[in-house]
């Protein structure tokens, strides 16, 4: 997933948020294998997870969408793409 922060949302309040998504949401979801965040010079940022299989990822998107860390994140981004890729390996 790519996206931008929302207008006024500051970095450092972001990045506790997303530490919260990935501590308190992401890693209890079945199927998570590793999530990383980064972000590019551009503004961009990118929140790469890795799942077990691609129903895994579609049921956690569901519950993150329907989840109040879910709906705060949702709140603290725009621009907002997600892609899904399969593993080569």
């Amino acid at each position: 997933m790519t996206f931008r922060l929302a207008p006024g949302v500051d970095e450092h309040v972001f990045r506790s948020l997303d530490e919260r998504v990935q501590t308190e949401f992401v890693y209890h979801q079945p199927g998570i294998l590793r999530r990383t965040l980064g972000r590019h010079d551009d503004g961009r940022w990118l929140a790469l997870t890795v799942w077990a299989d691609a129903s895994a990822a579609a049921a956690a998107e569901r519950a993150f969408a329907a989840s109040s860390r879910g709906v705060e994140f949702a709140a603290a981004v725009t621009d907002v793409v997600v892609d899904r890729f399969h593993g080569v390996d």
